[in-house]
C-alpha cells in the first residue's frame, strides 16, 4: 500500500491570528482587539445542539459543524445519515477532516506551480461530512445565503483547499451568509454496488452527492438561526464543484432548497453511464476477492485498504476496456432514482429546480506555460503541432481559426486559449436555457503581473475574485488595487445575483440574459465588456469536427 499523507490541522486559526488582514478588508493594528473567543462568544443553535466559534474582524465564524454523521464501518456506501445530538456546547473552531483521498498536489520548496497554488492540506477521515459557516450576525436579518461546493474533480479537495475559498471575504463584504461543504469523494462516494449488492446498496453510486443534499437540508433546516435566509439558498462551485452544481441543480432532491446556481470552470448536463458504473463497482468486488454475499466486507475495511482496492480496480477495468475512464471511473451516477439518467434540465421536469444559473470560464483554464517559460516562444506551427493529438488532421484548421479570431494573441496565447475552449459551458448554457430561467455567461480575462506575466487567467483564479479574497489569495493576484477593483464588481454581482436572481449592479455594465442565438457573455477584466459570443467563428470549426 503506498503511504498516505495525513497532515494536521493544528494550525489553522494560529494563521487566522498570525494574519494581518484577510478577505480585503485592511486592519490597522492600533483598532483594537480583532479577534473575540470564549464561554459565552459565538454560540449557536442547531437542531442537533449549540455549537460555539469565535468572531474574527466582526464576523462570526464557526467550523467543521457536522451536518451528518461518521459514514465509517455499516454507513460506508450508504446515504448520509443524521449526526447524533450533543448535550452542552460543541466547540466548532478548525475545519473537518477532508474525505479520504491521497494528497496529489506538489508542495515542495522547488515547484512554482506549488507556490502559485498553495494548497493546504488536512487530516483525512470518513467523518467527513461537515460545513464551515461566517456570517455578520446571529440574528433574524435573513441574509442571503452562498453555499460553496469545492473542486477537485470528484476525487480530491475540500471545502477550504486553497485560502481563496474563505468565505470571510465575501460574507464580511456583501453582508451575506456564507457556507462551504466537505463530503465523499472517490471510490467512497462514487462506487456503484447496486446490481451486486441489492436494494441495500442502491443509493451508493450517489453517496457523495447525496451529502451535499444533506448539506442543503441542514442549511435550510438551521441557516436562520445563523443570520440567513433558508429561502434564498445559492449554490456555487468551481471546476468539479462546477459540475456538482450542475448536478445538484438537475435533482429532484434539491427542490425548494436552492434557488441560485453558479457553475466556474466546470459543468455538466450529464452523469456517468448506469451500466458502467455497475460493471465498475461488481469489478471492485471481484478485485477484492469477495463474492456478492459477502459484499458487507467492503465496509469493514480501513480507508486506506478500500481506497487502494478500489483505485487499483478501476485502473485494471480501464485498461480491460480501452479507456481511461470517467474521472477516474467514480463520479456520479445517472441512475435515474438519485440523478437524472438522461439529460439535465428537462424543462417538462417540473419536480426539478427551475432556477437562474450563471456559468463562467476563465479564457486560460490550462495555460500550457505557466510553469514553462521555454514555452513563451512557441510559433504558430509549434502550437499545430501540440494540438494534433486532440484535433489530429484538422490541428492546422483549428489553430488558425483561433489565430484568426484573435489577432492581437501571440502562439502561446492562442494555445492557452486553446485549453480553455468554451464548446461545454455554451452546450451547458444552451440546455438550461430550454427550463426557461435566466442564464448567464461570463469569461473571466484578467491575467496577474506575477512571473513575467507568464500565468495568464488559469484555472481557479477567479474563484478569490467572486468570493472577494484577491488580498488573501496573493499567490494568485499580487493583490493591491488592482485585482481588488475588479473584485469589488464581481462580488457585486455576485451579491446581487444572490439577492434577486440577476446579477446586474452598478458596478458593471448592463449584463444581458444569455440566448443561444447571440451568445452574450460579460467579458471580465480590468474593464468590464458585454459581448456578444467573441469566440464563436473559431470555437464553431471545433463544433463541427465534433459533429
Amino acid at each position: 500500500m503506498k503511504k498516505h499523507i495525513l497532515l494536521s490541522a493544528f494550525f489553522g486559526t494560529a494563521l487566522l491570528l498570525l494574519a494581518g488582514c484577510s478577505g480585503n478588508k485592511a486592519v490597522n493594528k492600533a483598532d483594537g482587539q480583532q479577534l473575540f473567543i470564549g464561554e459565552d462568544i459565538a454560540v449557536a443553535n442547531t437542531q442537533y445542539g449549540k455549537v460555539r466559534g469565535y468572531i474574527l474582524r466582526d464576523l462570526y465564524t464557526f467550523k467543521g459543524i457536522p451536518y451528518g454523521a461518521n459514514t465509517t464501518g455499516k454507513n460506508r456506501f450508504m446515504p448520509p445519515q443524521e449526526p447524533e445530538p450533543w448535550d452542552g456546547v460543541r466547540l466548532a473552531l478548525n475545519y473537518g477532516d477532508m474525505a479520504p483521498q491521497a494528497i496529489v498536489y506538489d508542495r515542495s520548496p522547488e515547484s512554482a506551480a506549488g507556490f502559485v497554488d498553495n494548497w493546504n492540506f488536512f487530516n483525512s477521515s470518513e467523518d467527513c461530512l461537515r460545513l464551515n459557516v461566517w456570517t455578520h450576525g446571529l440574528d433574524a436579518k435573513k441574509r442571503p445565503v452562498l453555499v460553496y461546493f469545492h473542486g477537485g474533480g470528484f476525487f480530491n479537495g475540500s471545502a477550504i483547499e486553497q485560502d481563496g475559498y474563505s468565505g470571510e471575504g465575501l460574507a464580511s463584504y456583501g453582508d451575506v451568509v456564507v457556507c462551504s461543504v466537505n463530503h465523499r469523494l472517490n471510490a467512497f462516494g462514487f462506487t456503484d454496488l447496486a446490481k451486486v449488492g441489492g436494494e441495500k446498496y442502491a443509493h451508493s453510486g450517489n453517496v457523495g452527492i447525496l451529502d451535499l443534499i444533506a448539506a442543503l437540508k441542514w442549511v435550510h433546516n438551521n441557516i436562520a438561526n445563523f443570520g440567513g435566509d433558508p429561502d434564498n439558498v445559492t449554490i456555487m462551485g468551481q471546476s468539479g464543484g462546477g459540475a456538482k452544481v450542475s448536478i445538484v441543480a438537475a435533482m429532484s432532491a434539491a427542490k425548494g432548497l436552492v434557488h441560485k446556481a453558479v457553475c466556474l470552470s466546470g459543468n455538466s448536463i450529464q452523469a456517468a453511464d448506469k451500466a458502467q458504473a455497475e460493471a465498475l463497482g461488481a469489478f471492485v468486488l471481484q478485485e477484492a476477492g469477495l463474492k456478492p454475499s459477502e459484499i458487507d466486507k467492503l465496509q469493514e475495511m480501513p480507508w486506506e485498504e478500500y481506497y487502494d482496492l478500489a483505485n487499483a480496480a478501476a485502473a485494471k477495468f480501464n485498461r480491460m476496456n480501452g479507456g481511461s475512464g470517467r474521472r477516474g471511473g467514480f463520479s456520479p451516477v445517472g441512475d435515474g432514482l438519485d440523478i437524472p439518467a438522461g439529460t439535465f434540465y428537462d424543462p417538462a421536469d417540473e419536480t426539478i429546480p427551475n432556477i437562474p444559473m450563471i456559468y463562467c470560464s476563465v479564457k486560460h483554464e490550462g495555460n500550457p506555460d505557466r510553469n514553462n517559460p521555454e514555452l513563451e516562444n512557441v510559433t504558430l506551427d509549434d502550437v499545430v503541432e501540440r494540438m494534433t493529438p486532440n484535433y489530429r488532421e484538422n490541428a492546422r484548421a483549428v489553430v488558425e481559426a483561433y489565430a484568426k479570431t484573435f489577432p492581437e494573441c501571440r502562439p502561446i496565447e492562442i494555445w492557452a486559449l486553446l485549453t480553455g475552449v468554451r464548446t461545454n459551458i455554451v452546450r451547458s448554457a444552451n440546455r438550461k436555457y430550454e427550463q426557461g430561467a435566466p442564464v448567464y455567461v461570463a469569461w473571466f480575462g484578467w491575467q496577474p503581473p506575477l512571473f513575467d506575466g507568464r500565468l495568464r487567467s488559469f484555472h481557479c483564479l477567479d474563484i478569490c475574485f467572486w468570493l472577494h479574497n484577491t488580498d488573501l489569495m496573493l499567490t494568485h493576484t499580487g493583490g493591491g488595487a488592482r485585482p481588488r477593483a475588479l473584485s469589488d464588481k464581481m462580488s457585486d454581482a455576485l451579491v446581487a445575483f444572490m439577492r434577486t436572481g440577476d446579477p446586474n449592479c452598478k458596478s458593471l455594465p448592463t449584463w444581458p440574459k444569455y440566448t443561444p442565438e447571440n451568445g452574450e457573455v460579460m467579458v471580465l477584466d480590468d474593464e468590464c465588456v458585454a459581448m456578444n459570443d467573441p469566440d464563436r467563428p473559431a470555437r464553431q470549426v471545433i463544433e463541427n469536427i465534433q459533429r
